[in-house]
């Protein structure tokens, strides 16, 4: 089993949700992480919250995905701080759904921009210093990346493309010795789109299921890649 404390992580996105599930369980592991919001006052309130633990460390760092010279920042930072990054975690994710008739060219943009602009952002960002690690980089992309459903061409579109790109960018990295995943959960209890999880997300899949995945892939001996990985509710509520 690889050992991965003190190494660090960034993940976009990670205020909240997913996000903020994988950088509990990695900061739980004694991992150094780094985690974005457009809000600054967002990522130092979750980080704060993180370093409550007294395992691990955590920073907020304010960038957004969709523009690069953001996402450039944040890697300089995380550098700054800890001098080396382990694992890059594209966890930042927006959905617009609507037919095709009422979604609006702005949506459609936001969209694309946010969920797979964005990771493409965040890899080109990140990959020299996960080349000098020889590092992991993981999206966090959906079953509606394989499943298309009416109401989610732009969401559909965002995350079919992303799951593509990940497994794309997977062989282009491999002979560097950078691992490269993609998780596609389905229903998770988080708070996209502003929903408030409640106990009526029991049945769903929790933010810490991700973030226990999440370390079993980085726990995993080099040798072995899941390069795609599903994961569902066991039984749909």
């Amino acid at each position: 089993m690889q050992k991965i404390a003190n190494k660090t992580a960034l993940i976009t996105g990670g205020s909240k949700g997913i996000g903020y599930g994988i950088a509990a369980e990695l900061m739980a592991q004694g991992m150094r992480v780094a985690i974005t919001s457009r809000s600054q006052k967002a990522a130092d309130e979750a980080a704060a919250k993180l370093n409550q633990s007294g395992k691990g460390e955590a920073i907020g760092i304010q960038a957004d995905v969709r523009d690069f010279d953001s996402q450039q920042k944040a890697v300089e930072k995380l550098l700054e701080k800890w001098g080396q990054l382990d694992l890059l975690v594209a966890n930042a994710g927006i959905g617009h759904f609507a037919g095709i008739e009422e979604l609006t060219v702005e949506e459609w943009n936001e969209t694309i921009d946010t969920n797979l602009t964005g990771v493409f952002y965040s890899i080109k960002a990140g990959l020299k210093a996960l080349k000098d690690s020889k590092g992991f980089f993981i999206t966090i992309s959906s079953l509606a990346g394989t499943n298309f459903f009416a109401g989610g061409s732009a969401y559909n579109a965002s995350k079919f493309g992303l799951t593509g790109f990940t497994q794309a960018v997977m062989l282009d990295l491999r002979k560097s010795g950078i691992r490269c995943s993609t998780i596609m959960p389905g229903s998770v209890a988080t708070y996209f789109n502003d929903h408030v999880p409640s106990d009526e997300d029991a049945w769903k899949i929790q933010i810490e299921d991700i973030g226990k995945l999440v370390v079993d892939l980085m726990h995993m001996h080099p040798r072995t890649l899941p390069s795609k990985i599903e994961v569902r509710p066991s039984i749909p509520g």
